[in-house]
């Protein structure tokens, strides 16, 4: 098992729908593209921002393959492939290690709220069970369960576990984690607003929404993090603050998908239960993008 080492900005890449909800491979291809052009480090598809709770396993390997096939190497992949059924984790591995995947993302079960060794338990099956690097996803605001720092700190001494995307909010369990993780292990923030701290505090770097609309900004943020220049780094994260709470205004990634929408990147097209943003807030994005230099006023 050989990957290079996951650092930067990563895009939690969208996934375009046409007007009648089918994948846009055509707009999916452009915006991996336009991704690439602006220096991405990686791209991260089918996350919870790829909307691949509403995917069947044919759509997320194809996506996936379709972001491989337009990297073409140039890039790490990170597939998302997560399930609160072990078994079925497994299986959505497998199929995203077939579809080229580089590495893979599992966020820790949702709804079950399994034991801290529980969740250790479900990721070593996994991680004994397909050759591709895996990077554990902490989100308790969309699991109803957190990784505690021991956790992953013993999830850190498994074989093929990388790294983890931190989405606690909890900066002290993170400083932890940081403190006290093995060589090579990278800590990538899950939150945009905290990528600057969580960079001051020795993480590698983050799994962006926010990039999805402003690649280049994020990644000249992280990179300026990443340089030890944090003067550069509060004044990107300044001007792309408004546009970071604006991606939040609602269920992601409805905010996000109304911007590129608005960008003339996708249609603004989700799958039930989620809907496209109220329009009453689509001038709340505007200002965010135009305040972030994405768009002009």
């Amino acid at each position: 098992m050989i990957a290079r080492p996951l650092t930067g900005c990563g895009t939690a890449l969208v996934t375009p729908f046409t007007r009648d909800g089918q994948v846009d491979e055509r707009a999916l291809r452009a915006l991996v593209a336009w991704q690439l052009a602006e220096g991405m480090h990686f791209l991260v598809p089918c996350g919870s921002t790829g909307e691949a709770a509403t995917m069947s396993v044919e759509e997320q390997a194809r996506v996936v393959a379709v972001t491989v096939d337009e990297v073409a190497g140039r890039v790490p992949v990170v597939a998302g492939a997560g399930s609160n059924d072990t078994q079925k984790a497994v299986a959505l591995s497998l199929a995203m290690r077939g579809a080229g995947a580089t590495h893979l993302l599992h966020a820790s079960p949702m709804y079950n709220k399994p034991q801290q060794r529980g969740i250790v338990a479900h990721f070593r099956a996994i991680a004994e069970s397909v050759d591709v690097p895996i990077v554990v996803y902490n989100v308790p605001g969309r699991t109803a369960s957190n990784i505690e720092a021991r956790t992953t700190l013993e999830l850190a001494t498994v074989p093929g576990i990388v790294g983890i995307k931190e989405a606690s909010a909890n900066l002290a369990q993170i400083g932890d984690v940081l403190r006290d993780r093995p060589p090579g292990f990278a800590v990538l923030s899950g939150d945009d607003a905290l990528t600057l701290p969580i960079m001051a505090l020795g993480g590698e770097g983050v799994i962006s929404v926010v990039s999805n609309g402003t690649p280049r900004r994020m990644v000249a943020l992280v990179d300026a993090c990443a340089a030890g220049d944090f003067a550069t780094a509060r004044t990107l994260h300044r001007q792309l603050l408004p546009w970071m709470t604006a991606a939040f205004i609602e269920a992601n990634p409805a905010p996000v998908k109304a911007a590129l929408a608005l960008m003339g990147r996708i249609e603004n097209v989700l799958r039930l239960p989620l809907v496209p943003l109220a329009d009453d807030l689509t001038s709340t994005v505007r200002s965010a993008l135009v305040a972030a230099g994405a768009i002009h006023a």
